[in-house]
């Protein structure tokens, strides 16, 4: 997962609440926010499924979002 694919992802699943989840919340199992996480280098999908994880995002939609559609 890229960086922008991340930021896509976490657009899509959590909409105006986004930019304070990114600013705020403290992932227990990084000890960052997200934010924090992703200017320390930490990847973006290691990012996303603990984020997903600490706001219960169903499985389901844990995957695949924030991808760029085929090119056709």
């Amino acid at each position: 997962m890229r960086r922008s694919e991340f930021l896509r992802a976490v657009d899509d699943e959590f909409g105006a609440r986004a930019v304070t989840l990114m600013s705020d919340l403290v992932l227990p199992g990084i000890g960052l926010t997200p934010q924090d996480a992703l200017d320390t280098g930490v990847p973006p999908r290691e990012i996303w499924l603990e984020l997903c994880a600490e706001t219960d995002v169903p499985p389901g939609r844990r995957y695949g979002v924030g991808r760029l559609e085929p090119r056709r």
